[in-house]
């Protein structure tokens, strides 16, 4: 087995993970084991919740697409649904932020959604 002169490389790893413990609470940002439990932990929330927050921003939209047509007198499913048969595509993204800060452009999508409705039944 050849012999080994530095251990550059587990040092330098040493050192990341102990940089990355620094904000952490007592020996988790000073002793080794806790120190790397800690930030192995934070890796894998991080890694998660990455893909959570995709999930979460979706859920807030749609809960805010769904009071403002709820103002114009249309549910959720009624308002995506007539903005689909209207030829409307925008994203809930946008569409969150219309009915944020511009309710009165997001009234106009509502009426355009209600009228392809209506004319969609009629047909």
């Amino acid at each position: 087995m050849p012999r080994v002169k530095s251990n550059t490389v587990r040092l330098r790893r040493k050192k990341q993970i102990m940089k990355a413990a620094r904000g952490a609470f007592g020996a988790r940002s000073k002793l080794w084991k806790p120190a790397k439990e800690t930030v192995e932990r934070g890796w894998r929330y991080a890694y998660r919740d990455r893909k959570n927050r995709k999930r979460d921003f979706r859920r807030l939209w749609i809960t805010r697409i769904n009071a403002a047509a709820r103002l114009s007198d249309m549910s959720y499913s009624a308002f995506m649904d007539g903005l689909h048969k209207a030829g409307i595509e925008i994203d809930r993204k946008v569409l969150a932020d219309l009915a944020v800060n511009d309710p009165a452009a997001f009234a106009t999508l509502a009426e355009q959604a209600r009228a392809a409705r209506t004319t969609a039944a009629a047909a």
